[in-house]
């Protein structure tokens, strides 16, 4: 596709953009940044969310990981929705009942600072790698359809792109992202929809043929009872119900937009309505990649395959066809869609990184508001210089899909999460706080341990269970430095 009308594509999409940040940014004070001054819809805080969730990754890795895995994924998918409705029944009361901006606060308010900081700061390596790896991928399909056609360096595509985002969330943060994140979904689920449409036509199907084929291909299925493999059904589907807890429910991303809504029951509203359409909107991400592979095999693409016979590169796969194959329309279609999922979930984890570092590590009770403001956007700077060079080291190491390498580095980073609120909320003890970071740190290398040994000795593979495994032995370790009195929780 002509680099021209990429430019033109992405030029207009951030016009669109600014133009919401000009209009939400009015009258924005410094708690708007991080509030929204609690007035949002909770239908368009529900709908605006799911392009945040789904993010680039979803929008490319998901499809093209069809091909090696079925609809495996799906499995994952259905156990967020009791993710879902746990955040909504446990963590949002208390998220409301204690009026929090940063999250992490529950944790100084229950254990200790040490407690508070640990939190936040396992946030902040969570959030600042999977913010990165969003980035990455669509900083690589930007830099493949137009930087690379004028030797632009890699390493520009990326600060760029950052600078974009930056630019239009600065001024109001989060009150900007709600509304923002609704035009983003829209255009995210239109391309997704429309690319259907093209690939099915393309196939020359009916819808009710497409329906069928998609049913009958050898990667619909759904479903894997072999206890051994790592995308067994039991372990994704309860690997589901915690990545939703750990990664929604405890991420500060997520539910700083879920508590900018008016009060507690639109709040609820709000995840119970987003968790629903959220397993509708992954079903069809997945049906996409059944017919981008239902393609290859009509049209004899020989895309390569590993020595076992899997596919390689397989988040290249509906950018090489949207862009090289389906004709100019379709590539239009597509970069509409990568930008909306990739830059929807990138700017509301700039906020709520500069959140939870302005919140949780900075003083600011004697400052003036000029100098608060300051200060923000310092913070926010950094984020940003954070964010590149984390896309720049994933360029030079990775090799596997996107959306397996970001659930591999969750599993680690939001377990001892996990671990910590759960001591919090369902126990009665104190801990020895000064001893928390250490539990903190030691729990993912444990865990990496029990891992590795599993599948050395035992050939099981835990996949991304090892999410609960860390938050268990997290947990444990809390347990045994806990204090001798209880304490009313």
């Amino acid at each position: 596709m002509s680099p021209i009308i990429v430019f033109s594509v992405i030029a207009l999409y951030f016009g669109v953009l600014f133009l919401i940040s000009r209009i939400t940014s009015r009258n924005a004070g410094v708690q708007t940044y991080f509030t929204g001054d609690h007035q949002s819809p909770w239908y368009a805080v529900a709908f605006g969310m799911i392009g945040a969730s789904l993010s680039g990754i979803t929008f490319i890795s998901v499809p093209g990981e069809v091909g090696n895995s079925n609809f495996y994924y799906f499995q994952l998918v259905l156990g967020y929705l009791v993710g879902y409705f746990l955040i909504a029944r446990i963590l949002l009361p208390l998220y409301y009942k204690l009026n929090l901006i940063s999250i992490y606060s529950y944790l100084g308010s229950r254990f200790g600072k040490y407690s508070h900081k640990t939190g936040s700061l396992l946030f902040l390596i969570s959030q600042s790698i999977g913010a990165s790896l969003r980035l990455f991928v669509v900083s690589v399909v930007l830099h493949l359809a137009f930087f690379q056609k004028y030797d632009v360096p890699f390493f520009v595509t990326v600060a760029t792109t950052i600078l974009l985002i930056w630019s239009y969330t600065n001024r109001a943060g989060i009150k900007t992202i709600v509304w923002t994140d609704i035009f983003q979904t829209t255009m995210m689920l239109l391309s997704v929809g429309v690319s259907i449409y093209i690939v099915k036509s393309e196939l020359g199907f009916s819808f009710s043929g497409m329906i069928n084929a998609v049913a009958e291909s050898k990667y619909a299925t759904v479903f894997n009872f072999d206890w051994f493999y790592e995308k067994n059904f039991y372990k994704q589907f309860i690997t589901g119900i915690v990545v939703a807890i750990a990664m929604n429910g405890l991420d500060q991303n997520e539910m700083q937009k879920s508590l900018t809504c008016r009060n507690l029951k639109e709040s609820q509203m709000n995840i119970y309505l987003y968790s629903v359409i959220l397993v509708i909107t992954n079903l069809i991400f997945l049906t996409l990649g059944v017919l981008l592979y239902l393609y290859i095999q009509k049209t004899g693409i020989n895309w390569p395959v590993d020595a076992q016979g899997s596919f390689i590169d397989t988040d290249k796969i509906f950018p090489d066809l949207a862009l090289n194959y389906f004709g100019i329309f379709a590539g239009i279609i597509f970069m509409l869609g990568i930008a909306a999922a990739a830059f929807s979930s990138a700017d509301s984890a700039m906020t709520s990184l500069t959140t939870a570092v302005y919140t949780d590590f900075i003083s600011v009770k004697d400052k003036t508001e000029a100098e608060k403001k300051r200060i923000r956007n310092r913070i926010n700077i950094v984020v940003a210089f954070v964010l590149i060079g984390i896309i720049m080291i994933f360029k030079a190491v990775n090799n596997d899909s996107v959306i397996n390498t970001v659930f591999t580095i969750a599993g680690y980073t939001y377990g001892p999460l996990l671990g910590l609120f759960s001591f919090g909320l369902f126990t009665g003890y104190s801990v020895k706080d000064q001893w928390v970071p250490f539990v903190a740190v030691l729990s993912p290398f444990l865990a990496y341990f029990v891992k590795i040994f599993s599948i050395s000795w035992f050939n099981f593979h835990f996949g991304f269970t090892i999410l609960l495994i860390n938050g268990l032995i997290t947990f444990f370790g809390l347990w045994m430095i806990r204090g001798r009195e209880k304490v009313k929780i």
